[in-house]
């Protein structure tokens, strides 16, 4: 040992003569200060973590044998741990034994009947929104649009979706009741669970100039690359010599099917994604592992706000490698890795564990949980704060928000009225009754809704009460509310009335003077319901302006121009 301390002191090059004994003194006491500050600072932890422990461990005692009610201990305590994760990221989760939840999240597989349920505000019911093709609801007549009565004779009104598709879900091989209402007429079916895997890609086809392949990939679950390649493979055997890649709205996945399917357009030996943890066995590097299926076609890949997670690995990494043009708006920022760990009791707790940089070095996380703004929200690294970096080509790339596109493409603004409709159940229900009164309709690309069709759905808006503007008239009332108890009722009356006049929309008017922006978004449902995800994927590219962007793009000297080639 003391041979080791003498080294460490000749290294400092001070004089071990006169007063140097003490000065070596002084210099061992500074080098052993850091750890013994950093093993206090461990063990006030390891204090504060024992102390709080045994707290909580007593007051739940406590609340058990003093309480006047009796406490349900999975749910008082489930109360506990769930406010506890709530105070690190919206990605640290913890689920119980056999969850299903986890169990799709993994493998994108679950055992049930294969059908979308949204909850019907007026009908207070769980309503069937969309099955699947080719699943069980489907092939035994179960229709969008179908309100739940019960399942097994049990009644689910005033259910919410959560617990009807809880209900719905079983071991695959069992047979269930389902009752439902179409109209007027209750039906009744006989379904058997199976196990669903939803294919991660509706629609992948040729686009309008022929050449232009287009894939829409929605998630990154056990299998993903597969489909990709498969697609790829078919879309170069039908003449794609381009291709447009969407991501939009993909909330990301696994990191190992990023990393492959990166790979499909990346050389062999390139690392795609590193991580970085406070635990060294977190820290992990990605590379490409195989030759890929071509790394010259030209690619866009199309992103957006709900691009997160392993579709910002894939966007990012190809354009840090100067190998695709990325379109759309910026990404979400999702830059956390989760890890599955074993607790007690077979549960399973998804914990945050590390940070993942894309090749260039940036890690695009984009929002502070530990650090929460004054309202509660997760901060935001500012522009002004963000780090500069370099593509492989030299091009400036910046960390701290996601992933910023090559090319800006915003999606048309849309009048409040419309953005209202969508976020009711008005266009669904028309869709249902167009339904029940067409039994075919053109093919997708053909179909157009006729004039009296859209007279049609501006008479059942009038007719369902639907009010335009209610948020800011709630505002308003809240404003009256406040101005009341201030005491300037009177001196402001005439401008509130004003204001909440201007406030009432004639609805009937705007729908038919925003019948282009209107239209559109009931296609959509109807069509949906003819044709399920492909066809409705397919009506959703008409008039897409970042489809029509990407096709210029790719047929001009712009792509290169942009990648610096």
């Amino acid at each position: 040992m003391k041979e080791e301390i003498h080294q460490q002191v000749t290294d400092t090059s001070l004089p071990l003569k006169g007063v140097g004994g003490s000065r070596a003194l002084i210099y061992i006491i500074m080098c052993l200060l850091p750890l013994s500050l950093a093993a206090q600072k461990k063990e006030n932890a390891n204090s504060a973590i024992s102390r709080n422990l045994e707290l909580f461990n007593d007051i739940y005692k406590q609340l058990d044998l003093f309480y006047v009610d009796s406490l349900n201990a999975d749910t008082v305590i489930g109360w506990g741990i769930r406010s506890m994760l709530q105070q690190v990221d919206p990605f640290t989760d913890y689920y119980p034994d056999e969850d299903d939840d986890l169990r799709q999240m993994a493998t994108g597989k679950y055992a049930g009947i294969g059908s979308v349920i949204r909850y019907h505000r007026k009908e207070q019911r769980a309503v069937i929104s969309e099955p699947y093709e080719g699943t069980p609801s489907q092939l035994a007549g179960v229709q969008a649009g179908d309100v739940i009565l019960s399942i097994d004779g049990k009644d689910v009104k005033g259910m919410l979706t959560p617990k009807v598709s809880s209900m719905l879900r079983g071991e695959a091989g069992t047979t269930f009741e389902l009752k439902v209402r179409r109209g007027q007429e209750e039906k009744s079916f006989l379904i058997t669970r199976q196990m669903i895997q939803i294919p991660q890609i509706p629609y992948a086809g040729l686009l309008s100039d022929g050449q232009t392949g287009y894939i829409y990939l929605t998630g990154f679950t056990e299998g993903a690359c597969r489909e990709v390649r498969e697609a790829l493979d078919e879309l170069r055997r039908g003449g794609a010599t381009r291709l447009v890649f969407d991501l939009r709205g993909n909330p990301g996945g696994a990191v190992n099917e990023a990393v492959d399917i990166a790979n499909l357009f990346l050389p062999k030996g390139k690392k795609v994604v590193y991580t970085k943890g406070k635990m060294t066995r977190t820290n992990r590097e990605y590379y490409t592992a195989t030759e890929p299926v071509d790394s010259v076609m030209p690619v866009v890949v199309l992103v957006d706000g709900g691009s997160a997670s392993a579709s910002e690995i894939v966007s990012g990494a190809l354009q840090d490698f100067d190998r695709a043009v990325i379109m759309g708006t910026r990404t979400y920022g999702k830059g956390l890795v989760q890890m599955m760990r074993e607790v007690p009791y077979h549960g399973t707790l998804k914990i945050t564990t590390s940070r993942y940089y894309i090749p260039s070095g940036r890690c695009i996380q984009a929002y502070d949980y530990r650090h929460l703004n004054a309202d509660g929200s997760a901060g935001v690294v500012p522009d002004s704060l963000t780090r500069l970096f370099h593509t492989a080509g030299g091009r400036e790339v910046r960390d701290g928000g996601g992933i910023k596109p090559d090319i800006e493409v915003k999606p048309d603004s849309l009048p409040t009225m419309i953005s209202e409709l969508i976020n009711s159940d008005e266009f669904f229900d028309y869709a249902t009754h167009f339904c029940h009164t067409h039994p075919t309709i053109p093919p997708v690309g053909e179909f157009k809704l006729s004039d009296e069709d859209y007279a049609a759905f501006v008479d059942s808006i009038g007719a369902s009460g639907f009010e335009a503007g209610k948020p800011a008239k709630e505002l308003l009332k809240v404003l009256r509310d406040v101005i009341k108890r201030e005491g300037y009722q009177e001196a402001t009356s005439a401008e509130l009335d004003a204001l909440e006049a201007k406030l009432t929309y004639d609805v009937r008017a705007d729908l038919l003077r925003f019948r282009g922006e209107v239209e559109p978004y009931l296609c959509d449902e109807i069509v949906h319901r003819y044709y399920y995800q492909r066809g409705g994927t397919q009506q959703q590219l008409i008039g897409d302006p970042c489809i029509e962007r990407a096709l210029q793009v790719l047929s001009s000297d712009e792509y290169n121009k942009i990648l610096g080639k």
